[in-house]
């Protein structure tokens, strides 16, 4: 019978990690928490979807005596951070359109409920009624066209901004990878 050693040296302790992210940055996310010496997690062999919507659950180790430590883990929450700032940035290209849009929207609805009321009423003020429903309907149609325009225009300023964070997270990654050589 064949017996295999196992020397004191070979044994590795690990520390853990679990992330919920947003399954469009999963690749993102793997690809630069590597270069702070983190791995995916062998036992745990698919990627599990989290109870919130569209995010993902990544388990991730590392050695626990891995050199430069301290400096790792500074740079991955500079790196973690720069992460939610996108996420952030990009949250906020679609909330000021949401509001505005809603805003038109039900202004619209208003508008348009008021002109159906006076029309019951009183048909006397029947011309007013339908007067004063062509700004309602506007206002519900337009409500779409609002949003897409709005959205467009937070894109033009915000992409610029990403793209910083992106670049930043590429020097904070690329240190990293220099501190695991």
């Amino acid at each position: 019978m064949t017996y295999i050693k196992i020397g004191r040296d070979s044994y590795i302790g690990y520390e853990y990690k679990e992330l919920v992210v947003d399954k469009s940055k999963l690749s993102m996310y793997i690809d630069g928490m590597e270069k702070f010496g983190w791995v995916l997690d062998d036992n745990q062999v698919k990627l599990v979807e989290s109870n919130t919507a569209g995010k993902t659950v990544v388990k991730l180790k590392r050695d626990r005596k891995i050199l430069n430590r301290a400096e790792l883990t500074r740079l991955q929450r500079n790196f973690e951070d720069c992460m939610k700032q996108i996420e952030s940035l990009e949250s906020s290209k679609t909330s000021l359109a949401t509001a505005v849009s809603l805003f038109t929207g039900i202004l619209g609805c208003l508008i348009l409920a008021g002109a159906t009321m006076l029309a019951v009423n009183n048909s006397k003020f029947m011309v007013l009624a339908v007067i004063l429903s062509v700004p309602g309907f506007l206002g519900i149609v337009m409500a779409n066209y609002i949003f897409k325009r709005i959205v467009q225009i937070k894109t033009q300023k915000i992409n610029p901004l990403i793209q910083k964070k992106m670049d930043e997270i590429y020097e904070i990654t690329s240190k990293g990878k220099n501190l695991l050589e």
